[in-house]
């Protein structure tokens, strides 16, 4: 008669999968939350495990007074050491499969904190002045200055009105009303000039532009035959802007005049 207290196959078989099993559930079932660590600590955890039931088959096996182990009894301890292996594989699966949503995770992080830094506000240096402006102000206004700079009057035209619309309260709005002054100014459109740049004077008056926008404007009511209002225009930049550059070069042109 077999010893009394010897396990039965059936049950350190069924113990052996149900433990392997319950260790690998709970992390199969959180793999999407684990980060690094806590993955790792787990799978570390679920193969000693493994490896620790594995070890005390072997043991209760090779322990037994009774060496006449049945055929039924290896064959369901090489059944069992059969699911251990797949559990084993499955380990490492869901342990590529972690580092796998992890990788994508973090480069998903990295995409959007590219995107998000690309519409961050930034310090940007404009007639000697610090301004905050965000990246896409700066792209048209230099898109729209690069036309300009390549005798694109028209283009330019076309560009600096559509940041002015776009951007008004922008720091680069004077400088792009000015320009577009010019642009109109390079065309021989002198009345359209002359609009543009009063609108520097009304909308951004405490502009380092505003000095030049008086000074281009006697220039073109100068090209219009209208020295009246152009004396008139430089009369007033001298009074008005006193210290700048513009003022001197409007006290040459006054001179120039009499």
């Amino acid at each position: 008669m077999k010893d009394s207290k010897m396990i039965k196959p059936s049950q350190f078989r069924l113990a052996a999968v149900a433990l392997a099993l319950a260790a690998w559930m709970p992390l199969q079932a959180s793999a999407g939350i684990l980060d690094d660590d806590e993955a790792r600590r787990a799978i570390l955890d679920l193969r000693a495990k493994v490896d620790a039931m594995s070890r005390d088959i072997n043991a209760r096996i090779d322990v037994k007074a009774d060496k006449n182990v049945t055929v039924d009894m290896l064959n369901q301890h090489e059944q069992t050491m059969r699911e251990i292996a797949a559990l084993r594989g499955q380990i490492e699966v869901l342990g590529n499969q972690i580092a796998m949503a992890q990788k994508g995770q973090k480069d998903l992080y990295a995409d959007l904190d590219a995107r998000i830094k690309k519409l961050e506000p930034r310090q940007e240096t404009i007639d000697g002045q610090t301004a905050e402006v965000l990246p896409t102000e700066k792209q048209a206004y230099d898109a729209a200055y690069a036309r300009f700079t390549s005798a694109d009057y028209a283009g330019a035209i076309s560009a600096f009105q559509d940041f002015v619309r776009r951007f008004p309260t922008s720091a680069y709005a004077p400088n792009a009303q000015y320009w577009l002054g010019n642009a109109y100014y390079m065309q021989r459109d002198y009345k359209n000039a002359i609009a543009a740049q009063e609108a520097v004077l009304s909308n951004y008056g405490t502009s380092p532009k505003a000095p030049d926008s008086m000074l281009n404007i006697a220039s073109n009511y100068a090209e219009l035959k209208d020295l009246k209002n152009a004396k008139k225009t430089l009369q007033q930049l001298v009074k008005k802007y006193p210290d700048t550059n513009a003022a001197q070069a409007a006290k040459d042109r006054l001179a120039a005049l009499k």
